[in-house]
């Protein structure tokens, strides 16, 4: 279960998209994921999608490996999916009984899906090729100008990094605690859906005391260490843009551009 968790680990290589400041990764991801609702029509898609397997291909991750992440979403993919399917008003393609599929349904209920799909795959990307510590200071110095407003910057870009970082971790935890009620003759697959909801207690009550233990742990870790916010802090290797990132920015910028222009002409 864990293996199958790709969102919050680290896949380290040496790839150009490694390389590049946790900023230009940080505000590339959120320009990726806007461009998902932005784009109209098969161009659209087609240019998307060339998009992102292109920056997964220099990237130098295993696109299996990648792959990975879109296990935990298909039953999500799945949900949304039947109810466009279902309830999306238009031109009937399959009617039986009350049942009616609709051209516009189907079309929903796939672009929905690959969007879906195309958003964890996007997300995944940064925090694969990205470091905890180097999210960290990239979240950091992109909102660093909330930081006039009173907005603890430092202290949510932390919470956001240690709830990235537990994510795997629990997961494992959650395949252990399984496998270990499963050896002691535990059932989780027959019965209905009430039943098989009963048949996870077993399994969260432990997982909830692990997460909260790791929790006290590394809050006790931290005041050993003296941490008190990032007030005065400092870092070893301060954040600098080089050619690559401004690089980056030109593509990006340029893409989502080429995003907007594809879905005005199509209109």
């Amino acid at each position: 279960m864990g293996k199958d968790i790709t969102l919050g680990q680290y896949y380290p290589t040496d790839s150009v998209i490694h390389g590049l400041d946790p900023r230009v990764k940080i505000i590339g991801t959120l320009l990726f994921i806007i461009s998902l609702f932005a784009y109209k029509g098969v161009a659209g898609f087609l240019l998307v999608s060339v998009f992102l397997f292109a920056m997964l291909f220099l990237s130098k991750i295993p696109l299996s490996y990648t792959l990975k992440g879109i296990r935990g979403i298909y039953v999500l993919c799945m949900i949304t999916a039947v109810f466009n399917l279902l309830f999306t008003a238009g031109t009937p393609v399959i009617q039986w009984k009350a049942v009616i599929i609709t051209e516009e349904g189907i079309q929903t209920a796939v672009t929905i899906a690959l969007r879906l799909i195309y958003l964890v795959l996007g997300t995944s990307l940064m925090t694969l090729s990205t470091t905890p510590n180097q999210l960290t200071h990239g979240l950091e110095k992109s909102c660093g100008f909330l930081k006039s407003f009173k907005v603890p910057v430092h202290e949510i870009a932390m919470m956001m990094t240690i709830a990235l970082r537990f994510i795997p971790i629990l997961m494992e935890e959650a395949d252990k605690i399984k496998k270990a009620q499963m050896a002691r003759g535990a059932d989780f697959e027959s019965g209905n859906l009430i039943r098989k909801a009963k048949n996870m207690l077993p399994i969260l009550v432990p997982l909830f005391v692990s997460a909260f233990r790791r929790a006290n742990d590394l809050a006790l870790a931290m005041e050993s260490r003296c941490y008190h916010g990032g007030e005065g802090r400092t870092q070893l290797r301060p954040l600098t843009y080089g050619r690559n990132d401004r690089i980056a920015y030109i593509v990006v910028c340029v893409y989502l551009a080429a995003v907007i222009c594809l879905r005005i002409i199509i209109k």
